[in-house]
């Protein structure tokens, strides 16, 4: 009995040996500087994310935290709700400015003449505002003999084509042979869906008579949802395009210009003999902006190409409604571009700025980094 309580103290000694080494052996790399440095580095390093943060938590108040995010989806739903709203509401102020659309096309087309009070305005000249009496009396009625021997063509000339040309969003679009085709655009109108209906708008282009298809409208209707997703919704900030339809347009024979025919040769494997053949391929055209891409129903997903090309169809809808239609004249005039081009500065100077304040080491003569949109 005595030779075995011995035994069981040997590896008892052993282990309080073994422990006290180790902590001696640690305690000698504790109070090494260098040891001390790298560790320190390395806590540094370590990043300290919101994420990170939430983790260390107590359970209650990470349960607390999960109460917060469900009145946030609810707070989501409510907003969607307010964008349905907002939807009905422009849809009550579209009729309020139909009227005013309708006469801007009746002064584009030619079809009425504005009267002289219609089309008063400030004149920009500042030298003939400062003509006086009998002078400015004797400038005007030179202008007037001088307008009588001027070309009086009807409208607007090319007003729609025009506003193309300006835009850089739609002249990269546009081919040299879709331009003699815009040159009879004559307006384009904005509808939005009727009450009760899902959320949409279409885009009405309207065509005078010509020589390269029959349809006198060729429409495009952009389909949105105003709900957040189900399976992120905190990441909704509004109502979204969806998807859109286009139209067919029924070109005249040999007047398609969104398709072209090559010849290719083809050699027959028994007898050797060559064949030209002629076939029909996709050719580049702004009317392929009625023939958009269709979002797949079956959940698919779409290549990045496709992806890159329907976003760019969804913002050119969008433009079109928020600020061509409503704001044509300044597009024409190129009044609208200068304001866009002027936004578009103070917002990316706001962005230098905002990048200066957070970012001490930045110089203030050192150039701010670019920003992936």
């Amino acid at each position: 009995m005595a030779d075995n309580s011995n035994s069981e103290d040997v590896p008892s000694d052993s282990f309080e040996t073994a422990k006290t080494d180790k902590e001696k052996l640690t305690d000698q790399v504790m109070q090494n500087p260098q040891v001390l440095a790298a560790l320190q580095e390395r806590l540094e390093n370590v990043s300290h994310t919101p994420s990170s943060y939430i983790e260390t938590l107590p359970k209650a108040v990470k349960r607390r935290i999960d109460a917060l995010k469900q009145l946030q989806v609810k707070c989501a739903h409510i907003e969607a709700k307010f964008y349905e709203e907002v939807h009905d509401l422009e849809r009550k102020y579209a009729a309020l400015y139909q009227p005013l659309f309708d006469k801007r096309r009746d002064f584009v087309t030619g079809d009425v003449e504005p009267t002289d009070a219609e089309s008063e305005w400030p004149s920009e000249n500042e030298e003939e505002e400062k003509l006086a009496g009998d002078l400015k009396s004797k400038v005007v009625i030179a202008d007037k003999e001088a307008s009588a021997d001027e070309p009086n063509p009807k409208g607007i000339p090319e007003f729609w084509f025009t506003i193309f040309r300006n835009v850089d969003m739609l002249s990269e679009l546009v081919q040299e042979y879709d331009e003699p085709i815009l040159k009879h655009l004559q307006d384009i109108k904005v509808k939005f869906s009727d009450p009760g209906q899902p959320m949409s708008f279409s885009l009405e282009f309207h065509f005078e008579p010509n020589d390269y298809f029959t349809n006198s409208v060729l429409t495009k209707t952009y389909k949105m949802k105003s709900e957040p997703d189900t399976t992120d919704p905190f990441s909704f900030e509004g109502p979204e395009i969806v998807d859109c339809e286009g139209c067919t347009i029924e070109w005249k024979k040999g007047k398609n210009v969104t398709v072209k025919t090559i010849k290719k040769k083809q050699k027959h494997k028994g007898r050797g003999t060559v064949r030209t053949v002629t076939k029909q391929v996709p050719n580049d055209s702004f009317f392929n902006f009625f023939s958009p891409i269709k979002v797949s129903g079956d959940g698919e997903s779409l290549d990045e190409d496709s992806e890159f090309t329907l976003a760019s169809d969804f913002e050119i809808g969008h433009f079109f409604r928020e600020r061509i239609v409503p704001r044509a004249v300044l597009y024409f005039t190129g009044e609208a571009i200068e304001d866009d081009d002027n936004e578009l500065e103070g917002e990316e100077e706001g962005e230098e700025d905002d990048d200066a304040e957070n970012d001490p080491k930045r110089e203030s003569g050192q150039p701010a980094e670019c920003k992936q949109q």
